[in-house]
């Protein structure tokens, strides 16, 4: 359920990848992030809250009830289901009511007003209203709210982020002691983000966290020291796990990958580790039948690789996105398409030799695609964008960040698309007025991102209202866009998130 809005400007809450920063407590659990699941749920958690209608004035406005502020930052033991310290008190509190859950009875006067504030109808529609780092607050208000705040329905697509410093409690003996993650098992969480963690903590946190075996099916290792020895224990104890990520782990080899990965995974992310290269790849073509979904930032893979995929993934690998894979050329481009035809989602954002030639490859025998990305690709030209247009007639997102030999010629290719909805031309320094004309008739377009994009001016992007479906504009960096021209698409399109 979407937030009811008041047409306020979005504040700079949170950063755009959707992650809520948590900050250091003094009792040691360090800081915290909740990562969101989709982009609607980003959004909304950088709108300004508002009371919706079912909650009363009495309740609402009772100068009584200790509600934190909505906006705060949360500490770790709010979100793992802890009481705060007095003094690591959160805005809005006093220092002496930070760890205090008061009871609605004590601090509403009329039999009404308590009564509607621990009414679970009402709560559990109220609490729809508010984002994920809000209702962390909430749940410190009482425990009547906590009780139907932590029912896992209001925690679904969330991913709890925690760092290796937060895993422990220092006792006063200088002990280390494993924090309680009751807090997370309560509200059902099936997925976790590990930062900085070692072979020991993953160990530790497969003994503490009630369900680690069967109940996590998504785990995420970021700048860890994981080897070959806790990968492999990791996804032998945690049989539930389906989706996994390693980032910026330089510790495993290849060689583990081999003795751990095991078909119940459908969806791998692999980036940032210096370790992978092609025989990573075989692998994962081997022991993966079930993949369907690929994410690689690897420096050493080059086209071999791309050979190794069978016809079992090319009949359930539906999304595969290879970014950065700058030794892969041309010829990488041919045994991908052949070996996965039924790919809907590809990107070679950053494989900086793929040529014309490699789109041309790509739009003729892969026509299912749905979300193509070919950012930072220096060797794209518009013959690209007529190959694209010309066979990929179900295309819905396109992304050309940084192409800079596109021109408005190509734009006028892109014209023809009628299935287009999100088109991405973030610094193509080659795209003028001109260009823009060729857009205005593609009323499919809800998304146009022309960030960064010097030749433009305010007379040809103010012709962008007559694009009345468009949903979101971006003209971040862009000099042509001027107070006056937004204050102009806020007259002209109403319904339209212009990003400045």
């Amino acid at each position: 359920m979407s937030n009811p809005r008041n047409g306020d400007t979005k504040p700079p809450c949170l950063p755009r990848n959707g992650l809520v920063k948590i900050p250091t407590q003094p009792n040691g659990l360090g800081s915290a992030s909740i990562t969101k699941g989709t982009p609607a749920v980003k959004n909304r958690l950088c709108q300004p809250s508002s009371v919706p209608a079912i909650l009363s004035p009495a309740l609402a406005h009772h100068s009584d009830l200790p509600i934190p502020s909505l906006a705060t930052p949360l500490s770790l033991a709010a979100l793992g289901g802890v009481s705060s310290p007095p003094s690591a008190s959160l805005v809005g509190l006093s220092t002496t009511e930070g760890s205090e859950q008061h009871s609605p009875e004590r601090l509403l006067g009329s039999p009404s007003e308590r009564q509607l504030a621990v009414d679970e109808k009402i709560l559990n529609r109220l609490f729809w209203y508010f984002s994920a780092c809000e209702k962390c607050v909430l749940a410190q208000v009482c425990k009547a709210w906590r009780r139907v705040l932590y029912q896992p329905k209001f925690w679904v697509g969330l991913t709890p982020v925690l760092h290796t410093k937060e895993l422990y409690n220092v006792l006063p003996g200088g002990e280390k002691e494993f924090v309680s993650l009751q807090g997370f098992a309560v509200r059902g969480f099936e997925g976790f983000c590990l930062v900085g963690v070692s072979d020991l903590d993953i160990c530790e946190f497969i003994d503490n966290y009630p369900l680690s075996k069967k109940g996590v099916k998504s785990m995420s290792l970021k700048r860890s020291t994981i080897t070959d020895a806790g990968l492999e224990v990791m996804l032998e104890q945690m049989q539930g796990v389906v989706r996994l990520e390693l980032s910026g782990c330089n510790d495993f080899t290849e060689a583990g990958l081999w003795s751990s990965l095991n078909a119940r995974i459908t969806a791998l992310s692999v980036s940032d580790c210096i370790n992978v290269a092609d025989d990573a790849i075989a692998a994962i073509s081997q022991l993966l039948p079930n993949l369907t979904e690929l994410n690689l930032q690897a420096y050493h893979v080059t086209d071999t690789a791309l050979a190794y995929f069978t016809a079992k993934q090319g009949y359930t690998t539906h999304t595969l996105r290879l970014n950065s894979c700058w030794e892969i050329t041309n010829h990488g481009v041919v045994n991908m398409v052949h070996s996965l035809p039924n790919l809907s989602v590809l990107s070679l954002s950053g494989c900086s030799k793929v040529t014309d030639d490699g789109v041309e490859l790509v739009a003729e025998n892969l026509r299912k695609l749905r979300s193509l990305d070919l950012s930072w690709c220096p060797r794209i030209t518009d013959m690209a964008l007529e190959y694209i247009a010309c066979d990929l007639h179900k295309l819905e997102e396109l992304v050309l960040d940084r192409c800079v030999r596109i021109t408005d010629t190509g734009l006028s290719y892109l014209s023809t698309m009628s299935s287009l909805r999100s088109l991405y031309l973030r610094w193509c320094c080659q795209v003028q007025d001109f260009g823009l004309k060729h857009l205005l008739g593609m009323g499919s377009l809800r998304l146009l991102s022309l960030a960064g994009c010097p030749l433009l001016t305010t007379t040809g992007l103010s012709g962008l209202v007559q694009l009345q479906e468009l949903e979101e504009l971006e003209l971040t960096n862009c000099p042509g866009a001027t107070p006056e021209l937004f204050k102009y698409f806020s007259q002209h399109l109403p319904c339209c998130m212009v990003i400045e």
